[in-house]
């Protein structure tokens, strides 16, 4: 049995929707079983719980071989925040599941994750990742650059396709190995089905850097129209810089995050997903 903690998101559900499909059972931990009606359509075993409530964790992890946790605050709200999600409980689950006898656990991190990283949401990752390599868990850790269903779509995606502008702050030149979230799904899946991955932090990007300039440019070819681009300078002014979205795309225009994926892709049979074959997918989903 695999449990999957974060099931009911986006990267989740296509982690479980993988596994099953690969015959594997798995428990998915959700918060409220009536939201979990799809899951269990599919054939997922369904463990009410949180990772705020140490107890039901506890049960969640009972005859569990392995835990893949992609679970975090952001998309939570509420009372739901860095400290008491990303930090206490990622820290709930790893004790779970090392009481539980747990083998596996792969835990969905973030690119520049680290315990002193200035930004809270990176620093708990890292802080996390820390406790999983003191923790007697044979663990995996995956680090995805910016997600393609995410970042991009809400910077360009979005705006692009209802016809608005696209608002780049900086001149959206610097170039990042944006990955869709198929892709981390698969090593999710494909490091649960090798000894080898244990003990392994892997990095993970798309098969090419790309700018947001390239995602305008493979929004305008497959919409066949011009997307309105407008630049805000950077330093931001002080009302935009409060904006969490802004702050990141500012933050982008500091670095470049370049990672070569052909090893490991080779390594683990996974097909990376292009930019534009993305892109060329979620134009043509709109029609």
């Amino acid at each position: 049995m695999i449990l999957v903690v974060g099931a009911t998101g986006q990267l989740g559900g296509l982690i479980v929707h993988k596994l099953l499909s690969r015959g594997h059972r798995v428990r998915a931990l959700v918060r409220d079983r009536a939201g979990a009606a799809d899951l269990a359509a599919q054939g997922a075993d369904i463990a009410v719980g949180d990772l705020t409530h140490p107890d039901s964790l506890l049960r969640a992890c009972d005859g569990v071989r392995a835990v893949v946790t992609t679970a975090n605050s952001m998309s939570r709200g509420g009372d739901d925040t860095i400290e008491s999600v990303d930090r206490a409980g990622n820290t709930n689950l790893i004790q779970a599941a090392t009481l539980q006898g747990v083998d596996r656990f792969v835990f969905v991190s973030a690119l520049g994750a680290d315990p002193h990283h200035p930004m809270p949401l990176l620093r708990a990752k890292g802080e996390t990742e820390s406790r999983l390599r003191d923790s007697d868990l044979a663990w995996t850790i995956l680090q995805p650059d910016f997600y393609m269903e995410l970042l991009m779509m809400i910077a360009v995606g979005a705006p692009a396709l209802a016809g608005e502008t696209v608002t780049l702050i900086g001149e959206g030149r610097r170039r990042h190995s944006l990955v869709s979230m198929a892709d981390v799904a698969a090593y999710a899946v494909a490091v649960l089905e090798r000894e080898d991955a244990a003990g392994q932090t892997l990095v993970i990007g798309g098969p090419e850097p790309v700018s947001l300039r390239d995602v305008i440019v493979a929004f305008e070819t497959d919409l066949g129209r011009e997307v309105t681009v407008r630049t805000l300078p950077i330093p931001l002014p002080s009302e935009g810089a409060t904006d969490p979205i802004v702050s990141l795309l500012a933050s982008l225009e500091t670095y470049d995050s370049p990672i070569d994926m052909t090893a490991i892709a080779e390594r683990y049979g996974v097909a990376p997903t292009r930019m534009s074959d993305f892109v060329s997918g979620v134009v043509a989903s709109t029609r």
